[in-house]
């Protein structure tokens, strides 16, 4: 059983109030922090821990908090990234409906360490119920003297509010976030500077996600070296993952990091298996932003070892034959699911939510969603894989923001190693709009039930 250090307590009744959370060891380490170590000691037991952004980009943490720029009479901000809009991903959701004083006891302590007096946290605009579970919560650690003026009598002020986001997914990029949190239109800006440097109100400011400012309270609680200790190489602690898809059991998970996709895939611990006896077929490991990988790569390395939950795990092999942890979104294809009905569904959701700030992201993500729906409704060409190919390369690295990349790797990677069904879909005619492209291509690197672990 592995340890969790996030959802220890998620299945306590009442754990989302103050009284519960604090008989359960709540705000312990907050007390530490602001009572017995200084600001630039805690950053030190966050570079200790390994701790690594668990939003997607895997940045060491305490070496961001590091960055910040402290200059005389300045003020400094910490903004909580909870605009989660990654499709597959809704570890951060979960976390905040559940334990929403886990987040609030995180944030004091990372507020304390940056020397912010206010912190924000942004939440998608859509997750009402969310924003009123943290407006709740935030109430009652204000009335028990958490937050405010003189904490707990040590001197340190700090006002934390909620903003509620404007509903796009661009805003989770930390410099469109930023522009959104000022009042103004979501689109990334140029860097340099860095937030670190000139960020909210052109002040120092740090961008944390949900789970990694949560995840600063075990590692206060226990220390930065105890928490090192889990975990696999420079892929420290625990992790969030939201699996869903064709599972038996689809939900979020803590796992510590370096467990066997495999074991993760299939044990009852975790995910249980594929749905209804079916075979796997594909894996999008860390949200749609990551390349999808078929059953063989996803469950071993190309060397032939056991592929493992990490950063470096997953990445083995770089883009030809692995993928990214991301934002922890796993999603399981089984046998009878369309590989280029899917990458069609990712790419309309990119062009959607592009800006439209870069010209590259603005019209390629449009051309590739195009060329896919047509492909997908059996009127495609068998040049038009290599003309996808060509436009998701002509997008990745040309744009502001990361959203690019994320629209043009998916696609890449699903040609890379599912090309074969997307000519089935251009040979086959209509035939291809029923989506009834089995498994035949498939059959012999995929694990059947009974190998489960």
């Amino acid at each position: 059983m592995g340890r969790k250090l996030l959802l220890e307590h998620i299945n306590v009744p009442g754990i989302n109030t103050l009284e519960v959370y604090r008989q359960k060891g709540g705000y312990a380490a907050m007390e530490k922090a602001l009572k017995t170590l200084t600001p630039d000691e805690v950053v030190e037991e966050v570079k200790k821990s390994g701790l690594r952004g668990r939003g997607g980009a895997g940045f060491p943490t305490g070496m961001k908090w590091s960055f910040l720029a402290k200059p005389e009479g300045v003020p400094r901000y910490l903004v909580c990234n909870a605009d989660e809009s990654e499709p597959g991903t809704f570890k951060d959701r979960y976390l905040m409906t559940h334990i929403p004083h886990l987040l609030i006891e995180g944030m004091i302590i990372a507020s304390f360490a940056l020397g912010a007096k206010t912190s924000y946290i942004y939440v998608r605009g859509e997750m009402m119920p969310q924003i009123r579970i943290l407006e709740r919560a935030i109430a009652e650690a204000k009335n028990a003297g958490f937050l405010g003026k003189n904490i707990l009598g040590t001197g340190y002020d700090l006002e934390l509010y909620v903003q509620p986001g404007g509903g796009a997914y661009i805003c989770g990029e930390e410099t469109a976030l930023i522009e959104s949190l000022e009042g103004k239109r979501g689109n990334p800006r140029i860097k340099p500077p860095f937030p670190a440097i000139a960020g909210l109100y052109g002040c120092p400011t740090v961008v944390n996600n949900v789970e990694s400012i949560a995840a600063t309270v075990p590692i206060i609680r226990d220390g930065g070296d105890e928490y090192a200790k889990i975990g696999i190489g420079r892929s420290t602690g625990t992790k969030l993952i939201s699996a869903g898809g064709n599972l038996v059991k689809p939900g979020v998970y803590e796992i510590e990091l370096g467990v066997p996709v495999e074991e993760f895939i299939y044990s009852d611990e975790y995910c249980g298996g594929i749905a209804n006896g079916k075979r796997l077929k594909a894996v999008v490991a860390g949200g749609s932003s990551v390349p999808i990988l078929p059953a063989n790569l996803i469950l071993k390395t190309i060397e032939g070892n056991a592929r493992v939950m990490s950063y470096e795990g997953l990445s083995e092999g770089g883009f030809v034959s692995g993928t990214m942890m991301g934002s922890g979104g796993f999603i399981a294809f089984d046998e009878d699911q369309c590989i280029v009905r899917n990458t069609w569904n990712f790419t309309r959701f990119y062009h959607h939510e592009s800006c439209g700030q870069c010209s590259p992201c603005r019209e390629g993500t449009g051309w590739m969603e195009k060329v896919l729906h047509r492909l997908e409704m059996g009127h495609g060409k068998m040049s038009d894989m290599d003309l996808l190919v060509d436009v998701s390369k002509k997008i990745e690295g040309n744009t502001i923001c990361p959203l690019g990349d994320a629209a043009a790797w998916p696609v890449a990677s699903a040609i890379r190693h599912f090309r074969d069904e997307f000519e089935w879909h251009v040979t086959n005619g209509a035939e291809a709009v029923s989506h009834n492209y089995g498994l035949a291509h498939y059959a012999d690197p995929l694990p059947k039930p009974e190998a489960a672990v």
